[in-house]
C-alpha cells in the first residue's frame, strides 16, 4: 500500500490573496520593470491585475517568468514570511519580516496604479477647477484654463496607469500642478508670452525636502503651452502614510 503523501483533490477550492501579497505582488513587478525584464505597457498590465487579483494563483501567473518571483510563489515560501504575518496575510507589528520605512516608500507609489477609468479632463473657463484630496486620474488627462484657473493635486490621487500624461493649456489663465517626489516627473511643454515651468524652492505648505523617486514608480508627464498664461508645475514631498 502506497503510504506517500497524495495530491489535493482536484476540486479543492482556490486560495484566497491579501493584500499583502497583491502588494508584494506589485513589489516585484516593479522591481522587474526597473530591471528591464518588462515594458511600460506589461508593468501596468500586470499591475493592475495584481490588485484586481482574488486568487494567488492568479499572482503567481503575473510573476512567474521573472526570476525574483519564484522565491513567493514556488510552492516553497520563506518561512519566516509566515510567521511575521498575521493570518489575514497583514504583517505583524514589530515582527521581522516588517517593512522599513525605506521599503514602504517604495510601494506606495504601485499602490497608486489601479487600471480603473479615471479623470480625463479639468477645464475651468472663466471660473475656477480644482482636484484634491483620493481621486482617479485618468492615463491622459486633458485640462485647460481660459481666464480662470486650474489646481491638480497628485499627492493623493490613484492612477489609472504607471505613465499619466497631463495636457495643460493655459489661456490667458493658469494651471498649478502638483507632483508628490514618489512619482517620476517629465515635462516639456511650451510657454508663448506666458510662463511653463517647474517651480523650486521649499514649498510653504510642506518644508521637508524633496527626494528622488524610487526605481519603477510611475510617471507623470507634463505638456502643453502658456500662451499669455501659465503652467506651473512642483514637486512637493510625498505624503506622509
Amino acid at each position: 500500500m502506497d503510504h506517500g503523501s497524495h495530491d489535493p483533490e482536484p476540486n479543492t477550492p482556490a486560495v484566497r490573496a491579501s493584500d499583502a501579497e497583491r502588494h508584494e505582488t506589485a513589489r516585484i513587478l516593479q522591481q522587474a520593470f526597473s530591471e528591464g525584464r518588462l515594458t511600460v505597457d506589461e508593468f501596468d498590465a500586470r499591475t493592475s491585475q495584481a490588485y484586481q487579483a482574488q486568487f494567488r494563483n492568479e499572482l503567481a501567473t503575473l510573476t512567474v517568468d521573472l526570476s525574483p518571483a519564484r522565491r513567493q510563489f514556488d510552492g516553497h515560501p520563506d518561512p519566516r514570511a509566515d510567521a511575521d504575518r498575521q493570518p489575514d496575510g497583514e504583517p505583524r507589528s514589530g515582527a521581522t519580516g516588517e517593512l522599513h520605512p525605506e521599503a514602504a516608500d517604495d510601494r506606495a507609489p504601485l499602490r497608486r496604479v489601479t487600471g480603473e477609468t479615471g479623470t480625463s479632463a479639468s477645464i475651468a473657463v472663466m471660473s475656477g477647477c480644482d482636484r484634491s484630496g483620493v481621486w482617479t486620474i485618468a492615463g491622459t488627462h486633458t485640462t485647460v484654463a481660459f481666464m480662470g484657473g486650474v489646481s491638480i493635486d497628485l499627492r493623493r490621487a490613484r492612477l489609472q496607469s504607471g505613465e499619466i500624461t497631463i495636457r495643460a493649456f493655459a489661456v490667458w489663465g493658469g494651471i498649478e500642478i502638483v507632483v508628490p517626489d514618489d512619482l517620476h516627473l517629465v515635462m516639456d511643454g511650451f510657454g508663448l508670452m506666458g510662463g511653463f515651468a517647474e517651480q523650486s524652492g521649499t514649498w510653504k505648505q510642506d518644508s521637508r525636502p524633496v527626494r528622488q523617486a524610487p526605481p519603477g514608480a510611475p510617471t507623470v508627464r507634463v505638456t502643453g503651452l502658456a500662451l499669455m498664461g501659465g503652467v506651473s508645475v512642483r514637486r512637493v514631498p510625498r505624503p506622509e502614510h
